[in-house]
């Protein structure tokens, strides 16, 4: 059975975006880790370049079963855009690559629950899961990242001038307390959505 057209031009472009996205995200990881002289944290870039590629091909599903074609702009885009940074981070030393990189996955977070929130608007339900388990996986990867520059001296300086870090993020998910996924819509609506805002405070 042919599954309906999706007539959300907002969802589709995420879509389409998304899945050229996660494929820069890859590619950058890539030149990340190896770049990286620890072990222990090539390990670690490796499986979350792992998680991208999954998080592409899990997208990838929703574009074929909607019959959404993929753009070629976006993947010539992010293909050059994925290689570049994947180069710099043998260029910028260790800290710019992890800040930077959980600056993107902080505003990717968002991107996915977005994403439920348009589903739902179209009364389509059946891919809650799929998008709730990537948006928290992208959460979990931005807290992963800040965790590693923490106690850097420059953090405090570069999260003044780009609006992330240990007071801000560019989503609302607490990993402490996640919402269902049948309530994943209500992620980024008045705080978060893309836009630098003051965490919450920790619960003890």
């Amino acid at each position: 059975m042919k599954a309906q057209s999706l007539n959300h031009p907002a969802l589709v472009k995420s879509l389409r975006k998304a899945y050229s996205a996660e494929k820069a995200a890859a590619f950058a990881y890539i030149g990340h880790a190896s770049s990286l002289k620890e072990e222990k944290e090539r390990t670690r870039i490796r499986e979350i370049e792992n998680d991208e590629w999954e998080h592409r091909r899990e997208v990838g599903v929703l574009l074929d079963h909607y019959g959404i074609p993929r753009s070629r702009f976006y993947e010539w885009k992010y293909h050059l855009i994925g290689k570049c940074i994947g180069l710099s981070c043998h260029l910028i030393g260790r800290f710019m690559p992890y800040f930077f990189a959980g600056k993107l996955e902080s505003g990717n977070v968002c991107e996915y629950f977005v994403m439920i929130r348009y589903f739902h608007e179209l009364g389509i339900h059946d891919h809650d899961d799929v998008l709730h388990a990537m948006g928290i996986k992208e959460k979990e990867h931005e807290v992963y990242f800040l965790e590693l520059i923490a106690d850097e001296p420059w953090l405090p300086w570069f999260e003044k001038v780009f609006e992330w870090g240990k007071k801000k993020t560019l989503n609302d998910v607490d990993l402490a307390d996640p919402l269902p996924p049948g309530e994943g819509d209500q992620y980024c609506r008045s705080r978060g959505n893309g836009v630098a805002v003051s965490k919450k405070p920790e619960r003890r």
